[in-house]
């Protein structure tokens, strides 16, 4: 069955990103990254937000000793995509290129990111049918 992300609250994203960034880590891990000498609180808070994004789908765990480690199951990219969908959906009737071109002219890439804009773009153009744009004009 494929997978169907729910939304996650900013304290979940935190715990997420804490994951992505050090891969797999305990509850004791995540509380000291979190906060540094932490109470048993803000452990059982750790905890609860573990609990929370393993039934939405977003982490798993497994048992090394008497110890949960938890990991991911999406990757950064996947939550990006959801996000900029969500916001796609509610701010421009679902349409990504208004979004993109206020996104970009915001703010200053390096030369760097502007050449993976390009090649993405050129990529694009390359698998876009010949009949213009995807359904709706929605990429």
């Amino acid at each position: 069955m494929p997978w169907i992300p729910q939304d996650i609250t900013s304290a979940e994203l935190e715990i997420l990103k804490r994951l992505w960034q050090q891969g797999p880590g305990t509850i004791r891990d995540l509380t000291d990254q979190l906060y540094p000498g932490g109470s048993h609180a803000q452990y059982a808070t750790v905890q609860s937000l573990l609990t929370r994004l393993e039934g939405k789908g977003y982490v798993t765990h497994t048992k090394r000793g008497r110890v949960n480690v938890f990991r991911t199951k999406v990757t950064r990219g996947e939550v990006i995509a959801k996000r900029l969908h969500e916001t796609a959906e509610s701010l421009c009737d679902g349409a990504t290129a208004p979004l993109l071109t206020h996104l970009m002219g915001r703010v200053e890439l390096s030369d760097g990111e502007l050449r993976a804009l390009r090649k993405l773009v050129d990529r694009l153009d390359r698998e876009s049918p010949p009949h213009g744009p995807s359904k709706g004009g929605k990429r």
